[in-house]
């Protein structure tokens, strides 16, 4: 009895307990997380070039010139453009630095270009205008072509020298009046210099004042032919007291006269040149032409700003011997008020 009771006990814990193999089954292990992928590389920076142009100069043989206390515009191209970058503009006097901008660089329309301007108030001197682009993550160091730049006082008068002179007697032969092109302000620049603030109604002054340089600038104060149709003429403007040489209305050369004083006019009207004595005579007049009577266009020893003479038209000695050899028997010779 015992026996059976046991085996009876030991079937029903059977029963009620798991069995051995099914504690022994394995759980699902989950898959491990994917690797988290590798950033992808920044792309290399833009590469690039860049230049940069002087504007509002002026030219005098290499030299980039703009007057004392003026701007100067520093227009700059970057190419390609590249959003949020930008350039800086600096001015130098030999190794010292007298300014230094930064400028964004912004889209040029209709062109993959960028572009920038920077206005600077240089001082006087010889200075070198640089820019140039650090690199950023988006585009290359850039470095531009540095440009000369030469700022000159806006004044001269007799004995200066230099730069200034230069573009003063550049703009005035550009404009037909005879001057030297010396460099130094000597006699021929002064008397050019008076007879073009004749043509501009200006007081009668060797000086070349800021306005007379503005002006040459500007290129204002051209002689207005009266008598274009005339072909090869001369026209002595007794108002202002100069003397054309014209071919038509093509200015060839402009000069500073001294015509009739008020006692002694010089005759008004259109006449031709009929006869000529070359050297000076016994009155002290050089190289004559002679267009009616006793008037002639002649040199001689006085030349003021002023009518002065006995009829006559003076015109200063250094001039008179190429103004001799332009004229020719038969050319026209016009005097107005």
């Amino acid at each position: 009895m015992r026996r059976a009771a046991a085996t009876i006990i030991g079937s029903l814990l059977a029963l009620s307990l798991p069995s051995a193999a099914a504690g022994q089954t394995p759980v699902p292990t989950p898959p491990p997380p994917a690797p988290t992928p590798a950033p992808a590389p920044a792309p290399p920076p833009s590469g690039g070039s860049l230049s940069i142009k002087l504007e509002r100069t002026h030219r005098i043989g290499h030299d980039a010139v703009v007057l004392r206390g003026d701007r100067v515009r520093v227009r700059g191209t970057v190419a390609p453009f590249v959003a949020g970058q930008s350039v800086t503009v600096r001015l130098y006097r030999g190794r010292a630095r007298l300014k230094a901008k930064s400028v964004a660089v912004k889209p040029v329309p209709g062109t993959a270009n960028g572009g920038f301007v920077v206005s600077l108030k240089p001082r006087s001197g010889r200075l070198t205008v640089r820019a140039s682009h650090k690199a950023t993550p988006g585009q290359v160091t850039m470095v531009a072509k540095s440009q000369r730049l030469l700022v000159v006082k806006p004044t001269a008068g007799p004995g200066a020298r230099g730069p200034i002179v230069r573009l003063i007697q550049s703009r005035l032969a550009g404009l037909r009046y005879v001057v030297s092109r010396s460099g130094s302000f000597d006699a021929s620049t002064a008397r050019a210099v008076v007879a073009y603030r004749k043509v501009r109604g200006m007081s009668r002054v060797a000086g070349a004042s800021k306005t007379v340089v503005r002006g040459l600038l500007a290129r204002r104060g051209s002689f207005k032919p009266k008598y274009p149709s005339h072909g090869k003429h001369v026209e002595v403007d007794l108002s202002r007291q100069v003397m054309a040489l014209m071919r038509g209305k093509r200015v060839e050369r402009i000069y500073s006269v001294s015509s009739g004083k008020a006692s002694t006019p010089t005759v008004l009207g259109r006449f031709r040149v009929y006869t000529k004595t070359p050297g000076t005579n016994s009155l002290g007049m050089v190289d004559s032409s002679y267009f009616i009577g006793g008037y002639a266009i002649h040199g001689y020893i006085s030349v003021p700003t002023f009518p002065a003479s006995h009829g006559c038209v003076r015109v200063p000695i250094p001039n008179a011997s190429s103004i001799y050899n332009w004229l020719r028997i038969g050319d026209r010779v016009d005097t107005y008020p």
